[in-house]
């Protein structure tokens, strides 16, 4: 399935980790392609992924100069891809937070469901060098989009996925507004809504190596408002 699939890597001044992990992606999985969009990074992050495309035919660079964020630069990822003849759509961070080397096993429940969340919540899945504080936090936000939403997903707030493309030509891209943790419930929620199935394939999350953390306390409250906005019924 790896040939007609495209991994989708969102970037802000990631070219440390970027010279590492896109080689190790194509030897991993020379028939695949990658689509790295950028948020108008300083760091040579330009530079390095065209001299890499010299040597990995299938990697390309998507650069965005205005109207930064990490659900903006998925989205415009998400719109050069529906061009595109791809049928397989994977989401990954650039930091090795996620393990490449589990790809294909994540495109091969695509047989029988449109999308494949890389879960830390299911069985066998897991996170490393997160301090306790942390793990539950990140639990309970999980559960209270779950309980509020009624999504039938363990770890709703994975960036690690993999879609039918199919699936997200099925909504309204233009109108998720969403950044950070708020835009992968958003995301799922919406492809929920229009009858797409869902399974979780377990991933062990590590902590990220370099680079600049997306993470806000501004991404943090959108997410928890999120829900509710969401939520059929009245709103208050």
């Amino acid at each position: 399935m790896t040939h007609k699939s495209i991994i989708l890597i969102p970037t802000l001044k990631e070219k440390e980790n970027l010279k590492d992990l896109l080689p190790k992606i194509f030897n991993l999985m020379p028939g695949i392609s990658v689509l790295v969009v950028d948020d108008n990074s300083n760091d040579g992050t330009q530079e390095l992924v065209e001299n890499l495309a010299k040597t990995f035919g299938n990697l390309f660079f998507l650069s965005r100069t205005a109207d930064f964020g990490y659900g903006k630069s998925s989205i415009d990822g998400f719109k050069w891809i529906l061009k595109k003849p791809y049928e397989y759509l994977v989401t990954m961070d650039a930091d090795f937070s996620h393990d490449p080397s589990i790809i294909p096993t994540l495109l091969d429940k695509l047989t029988r469901f449109d999308v494949v969340v890389g879960s830390r919540y299911t069985k066998d899945g897991g996170v490393k060098n997160w301090n306790l504080f942390r793990q539950a936090l990140s639990k309970f936000a999980n559960l209270y989009v779950r309980v509020i939403l009624r999504l039938p997903i363990r770890d709703i707030t994975s960036g690690f996925n993999v879609y039918r493309k199919s699936c997200l030509g099925k909504i309204d891209l233009d109108g998720i507004t969403s950044e950070g943790y708020a835009f992968l419930v958003e995301l799922k929620y919406r492809l929920y809504q229009t009858g797409c199935t869902f399974v979780e394939g377990p991933i062990i999350f590590s902590e990220r190596r370099e680079g600049q953390s997306k993470m806000s306390s501004k991404i943090i409250w959108e997410a928890i408002k999120l829900p509710w906005k969401l939520k059929p019924g009245p709103k208050f």
